[in-house]
């Protein structure tokens, strides 16, 4: 391998959208800064199996929907 190509790996903190946090190791940022997360993965459907129904209002779905209502999607 390389050397010296890759990116540093430190840890950094990670706020939730519910206000806790934690520390992950990352490459993202430097070391001590903080991250907040604007979608928690622990109550999001795409990371939870899909347990939660996807809550739209008049958004991109309905968009979706009324573009193509007539072509079977």
């Amino acid at each position: 391998m390389k050397k010296d190509i890759h990116p540093e790996y430190h840890v950094i903190e990670v706020k939730m959208t519910d206000g806790t946090a934690l520390e992950m190791k990352s490459t993202w940022g430097k070391e001590g800064d903080s991250l907040q997360l604007d979608i928690d993965p622990s109550v999001h459907p795409a990371w939870i199996g899909g347990t939660s129904r996807l809550m739209d209002t008049g958004g991109r779905v309905s968009k979706f929907k009324k573009k193509y209502e007539g072509l079977g999607f």
